[in-house]
């Protein structure tokens, strides 16, 4: 009998996006075949502690989430946020690990540095590429300078925001902005301006957030259109999905995406003109090269009145929630639920051996040589 491969879904986390993660978890939990693995949660809490299996099944079950985190804090030690489960065997016979941690900690790095110092496979991106495609700024850096496609924007901090000032940058990008923080996702710190005091308490609202705050143009009347990649080094695009907000909204916004998504329709898949068709869903491959994606990525475009697509971001560590769009847009393109996490995790398996296969050389320090060894960790 084949041995079952031990997944652990690591959710939760201490940013804006910790409910939604609790929600994507469960449906991959509910999703993956209990026959072909067995399945550990791990859950981050508010306060960046990661709890047990114990625990965080209690939560994933039901229990009040603020009670059966206090009791499990009790006696630890606070000034190590990993003092729960260091020694706990599950951790230690995780073949791959799959995070479902939305925004901080989850999508910027920070929980793939984890992993590569435990030397395990996991689903999605390597940090340097985590760290970049959660960074809206450095994402549109690569993209201008790879020649994909997108909007104009400003970008500052604290430090130089005096010389953005409305009239400054209404002047260069027009009379209707987005003010974003740079290193949100799922809509947060989102504001769409259109004078001098929306555009400063914008700003002011967006620093509650990041310190590195960027100003966007506003595309007139677009269609937001999306498309979900799928691969490593030999990604797939899949067919395209478009979305229509309720009138009034400004945009597709936190509320329409997790809370209330019963006036926004979607259409899957939209039915665009061919040419527009192929060349997002090239845009998307191209980007998730320049970004140098793994795994899984979700691309957003708006397309403007003349049919022209503007890249608008990545998420590289998209929602699997039940109006989520990724798992959505690769049902219409003939991959289900459960066999789409199925090619996730063997996607993960396959980067981590690819990259066991690097060498190294130590250096050489006068007559005396260090050491030689195999690289066994993810980059």
């Amino acid at each position: 009998m084949t041995k079952k491969l031990h997944i652990a879904l690591m959710f939760g986390g201490n940013s804006s996006e910790h409910d939604v993660s609790k929600r994507s978890a469960h449906n991959i939990y509910d999703a993956l075949d209990k026959d072909k693995y067995d399945v550990s949660v791990f859950m981050f809490t508010k306060q960046g502690f990661l709890l047990g299996n114990e625990d965080s099944m209690k939560i994933f079950d039901g229990e009040n989430e603020d009670e059966v985190v206090a009791e499990a804090m009790k006696g630890v030690d606070m000034s190590n946020p990993l003092a729960n489960v260091q020694n706990l065997s599950e951790v230690k016979d995780v073949d791959v690990f799959y995070p479902v941690i939305h925004g901080n900690m989850g999508e910027d790095g920070t929980i793939q540095g984890l992993f590569r110092l435990l030397n395990k496979p996991w689903i999605g991106s390597g940090i340097t590429s985590s760290g970049i495609s959660f960074d809206k700024d450095l994402t549109k850096q690569l993209l201008t300078l790879h020649g994909i496609r997108n909007t104009k924007y400003v970008a500052f901090t604290p430090e130089t925001m005096d010389q953005y000032p409305w009239e400054k940058v209404s002047a260069d990008l027009g009379e209707t902005l987005f003010v974003k923080a740079a290193r949100q996702g799922s809509s947060v710190g989102i504001y769409k301006v259109r004078n001098k005091k929306e555009y400063d308490q914008a700003v002011k609202d967006c620093l509650q957030y990041d310190y590195k705050i960027m100003v966007e143009e506003a595309i007139k009347n677009p269609r937001e259109v999306e498309c979900s990649v799928l691969g490593n080094r030999q990604a797939k695009a899949s067919k395209l999905g478009a979305l229509t907000i309720p009138e009034g909204d400004d945009f597709y916004d936190y509320n329409n995406k997790f809370v209330d998504a019963s006036g926004v329709v979607f259409e899957l898949p939209v039915e665009l003109p061919e040419a527009l068709t192929k060349e997002i869903q090239q845009m998307s491959l191209d980007a998730f090269r320049v970004l140098d994606n793994r795994g899984l990525a979700r691309m957003d475009f708006l397309v403007d009145e003349n049919d022209v697509p503007y890249f608008g971001e990545v998420n590289n560590l998209p929602g699997f929630t039940n109006i989520s769009l990724y798992p959505q847009m690769w049902a219409v393109s003939g991959i289900e639920y459960s066999e789409l996490i199925d090619q996730l995790i063997q996607l993960a398996i396959d980067e981590f051996n690819d990259n066991a296969k690097l060498s190294f050389d130590f250096v050489e320090l006068g007559q005396e040589k260090i050491g030689k060894g195999l690289l066994k960790s993810q980059n």
